[in-house]
């Protein structure tokens, strides 16, 4: 597909607005990660973990196709996502800590971002690759347009968490939902899920949906008893400090 045609210029709008239409829960878990940081730490993290999130699903992308036949993948991510839902609960320490302590949340924060965002990434991405019809340039313009939306949502969700700490729980559940939903299409389980469904009389999809629903609620259970257990407030989570 040659620079500048018609078709070149219709497939780079589909790739933008694949990503405007997948970018919301990749912002969740941006603001999520990066709300325990000080203020100026927040746009760093944001900024760094945006910008490589997409350079890790370009690369993603590549290799979308074969990714997704690979047994055990999904259930593997599905139980990296339910972890990372559960830790976003977790209230930080109170202390600022030093100079040291502040990298390592810094650190922390962009490696959960870009933990969560490539196993989030898996079935995206080949919406993405299909639309770029084989062209890596187009490819590469496309996911780099999207980091401003990512960005722009991460902020405006910080915010909004701010004032409604309840979304962080939201949050988290939105992350386990996802994880429920992956666990359901590993090739591993698919012939299994196939005949449970069959025996249930209800269709797959269908399953996919209460795996989902188990694995919102499995993070949220699970986050309050962690949280009762370190004497905190299972109502009430840490939002950002101020820097």
């Amino acid at each position: 597909m040659e620079f500048g045609t018609s078709a070149f210029w219709l497939a780079l709008l589909q790739i933008i607005w694949i990503n405007i239409l997948l970018s919301g829960d990749n912002a969740v878990v941006i603001a999520l990660a990066a709300r325990s940081l000080p203020a100026k730490q927040q746009k760093q993290a944001i900024m760094i973990g945006s910008g490589a999130a997409i350079v890790m699903r370009i690369g993603l992308t590549i290799v979308a196709a074969q990714l997704l036949q690979l047994p055990w993948l999904k259930l593997i991510g599905a139980l990296l996502l339910l972890y990372i839902g559960i830790t976003l609960v977790l209230p930080e320490s109170e202390h600022e800590g030093d100079a040291d302590d502040r990298k390592s949340g810094m650190v922390t924060a962009v490696r959960t971002i870009l933990i969560a965002d490539l196993v989030m990434s898996l079935d995206n991405v080949i919406a993405v690759a299909a639309a770029a019809h084989g062209s890596t340039l187009l490819l590469i313009i496309g996911l780099a347009m999207s980091i401003p939306l990512v960005i722009f949502g991460s902020t405006l969700l910080l915010k909004v968490i701010e004032r409604f700490p309840i979304i962080v729980w939201l949050g988290a559940a939105l992350l386990g939902f996802i994880a429920g939903e992956i666990v359901v299409e590993d090739p591993i389980l698919v012939d299994t899920l196939k005949n449970l469904a069959a025996s249930l009389s209800v269709p797959q999809s269908q399953l996919a949906v209460f795996s989902g629903i188990a694995g919102a609620v499995l993070v949220v259970v699970i986050g309050k008893i962690l949280l009762m257990r370190r004497g905190g407030d299972g109502g009430e989570t840490h939002t950002a400090r101020a820097s």
